[in-house]
């Protein structure tokens, strides 16, 4: 078949035509049928097997092969590295902090590995080509389709890709560990479920959850960690807030478990006592969990989890510091301001017989950032 069987030379070919020809030909009525004039077309290595051209493949062959390590590594950095969280000074501590760092550069230079060996593959192997073409508007027929399938195909064997095993195989293992990476991240939730334990799962309860019948106090922090200052009524004054932390009997004496109790992020509620004769609307199912006048509630903002720190007598307001939230202590700590969303979770609290105010239980809603993962609660 002649390579002047083109559009205004002898017309289209048939399929007839089409079928008798050679995919050389097919690729070259392909340039023709698109107007395509190919200026300069040059094999980067005419001469096969010399050690330029083995250089060039062992290059894109190693970046490929970094892309594949760092991928794997990725995986089993993000399946198997410690990722639970765990208190400055506690042991496991320095681990747990490299796990997002590990976790995103193992990634992130799995996918740039894979972006240099792209590059240098074309940079290094494809032939010097310079091509000319005029644009047409409207759809393609059935011979430009047939024919731009051998051009890809031609192209491909130009390339010199085919021949080039090593490439090969480096390639399909980079590409399919990032593949396997990418549903790794995908599938996180169902690898690392949070709530797997069920009603025990850790973002369901606090330090606050009474164990084995033992009472929990509130405590404040004196700075001195032996030191136990387990809180009363008479502590504090009309419109004044204090930060207190759980404190149980079998932990006096353990300045480990005393700081565990003070470090946990979730343990920190702010005890406020509002002024005699303030109206409060309780939320529904929850009318008794304040003794009198004092209210008890999370001091993890329900926005990103700063501390809410400080409390304003004047409106009874709480505030945020770090995204301006600010909650309704006389509304069951509604937000009113602010980007939170979610009203702050209230400790239900009484005073013992002794006379030291105690939680009557854990918290009926988890602390902390309304985040995606959370359970939708009633």
């Amino acid at each position: 078949m002649s390579s002047d069987v083109t559009t205004g030379q002898g017309g289209r070919p048939s399929r007839e035509e089409l079928d008798a020809m050679s995919p050389e030909e097919l690729a070259r009525l392909a340039g023709d049928l698109d107007d395509v004039e190919v200026v300069h077309n040059t094999p980067q290595y005419p001469i096969e097997g010399t050690r330029a051209e083995k250089r060039a493949e062992r290059s894109v062959a190693l970046w490929f092969a970094i892309s594949a390590l760092s991928g794997l590594a990725f995986v089993v950095a993000f399946i198997a590295w410690p990722w639970e969280y765990v208190n400055v000074g506690e042991p496991g501590h320095e681990i747990y902090s490299l796990y997002t760092p590990v976790v995103g550069l193992t990634f992130g230079l799995s996918i740039l590995a894979l972006g240099i060996a792209v590059v240098q593959a074309v940079k290094k192997l494809f032939p010097a080509e310079v091509s000319v073409q005029q644009r047409h508007d409207g759809p393609s027929d059935d011979v430009d389709r047939r024919t731009i399938l051998a051009q890809l195909a031609d192209t491909g064997q130009k390339t010199t890709l085919g021949r080039r095993k090593l490439i090969q195989r480096t390639a399909g293992l980079a590409a399919g560990v990032l593949g396997i990476g990418t549903g790794v991240i995908a599938l996180g939730g169902i690898i690392r479920d949070p709530w797997a334990a069920g009603e025990d799962a850790p973002l369901w309860h606090t330090g606050w959850r009474p164990e084995n019948g033992e009472t929990v106090y509130l405590r404040s922090d004196t700075g001195i960690v032996g030191e136990i200052a387990r809180v009363r009524p008479e502590d504090m004054e009309p419109g004044s807030m204090m930060t207190v932390f759980p404190f149980r009997e079998s932990e006096r004496g353990n300045e480990e478990e005393l700081l565990h109790a003070q470090r946990a992020s979730d343990a920190p509620v702010m005890l406020i006592r509002l002024r005699p004769g303030t109206e409060v609307t309780p939320r529904p199912g929850q009318e008794n969990f304040n003794y009198g006048d004092f209210y008890a509630w999370s001091k993890v903002c329900t926005h990103l989890g700063c501390p809410t720190s400080l409390y304003q007598a004047q409106d009874n307001r709480i505030l945020c510091p770090c995204h301006q939230s600010q909650f309704l202590a006389t509304e069951d700590a509604e937000p009113v301001f602010g980007p939170a969303a979610r009203p702050l979770p209230q400790l239900p609290i009484r005073v013992n017989e002794e006379g030291y105010f105690v939680a009557e239980s854990d918290f009926v809603e988890p602390v902390g950032p309304a985040f995606w993962e959370r359970p939708k609660t009633t």
